[in-house]
């Protein structure tokens, strides 16, 4: 076993560098991660150097004090001595500051309600099982999975569940915040960067909850402008193309599914689906993935509530022609 040690150390110093950089906290994009890592780092040099302060000490004194043959003589105490109980009294108390005061500011800074805030972006989170939507109420949109934000930008989240508990958790941004039934936590992130973020909900809510994802677009600011237009401008005419699978996903998916600007639904808003970057979160964007969640969702997500709609072959190819039209 010790003879793979060197092995396991190798790999294991190896792995650390692989990984997602848009899913690593070790990788901050905006200021509150970028505060919450210098907190981690903080920590952790002075979890090091008393670590290696104490481990130096213990060293010295095996050495220093071993018993060598012949010497019966018992080391000089020190036991009472005050300037050295001083010492090791102050120090631990000075490194506690130094923890304790960044973090205790920077945990009040970060527990603002910027929703309060004029030129900050409020949006609604909601978590399902096993998909997330978002809402900007000041904007009047509703939409799921892809949330789209202006870079450099406050973003206010009112976070809450719709059923079991979940964790919205953008690591890139910043922590992660709990979004439970009924309760609504709030908090907020900011990204300096342009760029395709990745979320995940960080708590354990069943049996798809490691598939339980999402994508954070950010964007300059006239494209979030631009996204807004687009998503609040009425919908196009359907094309002729497009018209038998609109009025079987009339007949099959309203039920569940709005395709209005603001519609409220019991499953994702399809407003704006053809721009999605993923179906489901999970499946990149293409219509043979997409006609594999319509036609079987438990397959993909298991405990998904979308249930199996029962369409033929030539009904899913017709909806999926609807569902190409929904930019």
């Amino acid at each position: 076993m010790w003879r793979l040690a060197p092995l396991i150390g190798v790999l294991a110093f190896i792995l650390t560098g692989c990984g997602d950089p848009t899913l690593s906290a070790l990788t901050p994009k905006g200021p509150v991660a970028r505060d919450q890592m210098f907190l981690m780092i903080l920590s952790l040099s002075v979890m090091i150097f008393v670590f290696v302060v104490v481990m130096a000490i213990y060293i010295y004194v095996l050495v220093r004090y071993r018993r060598r043959k012949g010497d019966n003589k018992i080391p000089k105490q020190v036991e009472g001595n005050h300037k050295l109980e001083i010492l090791w009294t102050v120090i631990p108390i000075i490194l506690l500051i130094i923890i304790a005061v960044p973090s205790i500011t920077q945990t009040f800074d970060q527990a603002r309600d910027m929703r309060k805030e004029k030129d900050a972006i409020h949006v609604n989170v909601i978590g399902h099982q096993f998909w997330w939507q978002f809402e900007y109420p000041d904007l009047g949109i509703t939409t799921a999975q892809d949330l789209v934000i202006p870079t450099g930008k406050y973003v206010s989240f009112d976070v809450v569940s719709a059923d079991t508990n979940h964790s919205f958790w953008i690591p890139v941004l910043g922590g992660k915040i709990d979004a439970n039934r009924g309760i609504h936590n709030v908090f907020y992130l900011k990204s300096d960067e342009v760029g395709i973020f990745k979320g995940k909900c960080a708590e354990l809510c069943g049996a798809s909850h490691a598939l339980m994802d999402f994508k954070v677009n950010s964007v300059s600011s006239a494209e979030f402008d631009a996204w807004v237009n687009k998503m609040k401008a009425p919908p196009a005419a359907v094309p002729a193309s497009a018209a038998k699978g609109e009025q079987i996903f009339k007949d099959n998916c309203m039920s569940c599914h709005a395709t209005g600007v603001n519609d409220k639904s019991f499953g994702p808003n399809l407003n704006g689906f053809a721009s999605r970057e993923m179906v489901a979160g999970i499946l990149e964007h293409n219509d043979a993935n997409l006609k594999r969640w319509i036609n079987d969702p438990l397959a993909e997500k298991p405990g998904a509530t979308m249930p199996k709609v029962g369409l033929n072959d030539d009904q899913l190819n017709e909806v999926i022609k609807y569902l190409d039209t929904l930019k």
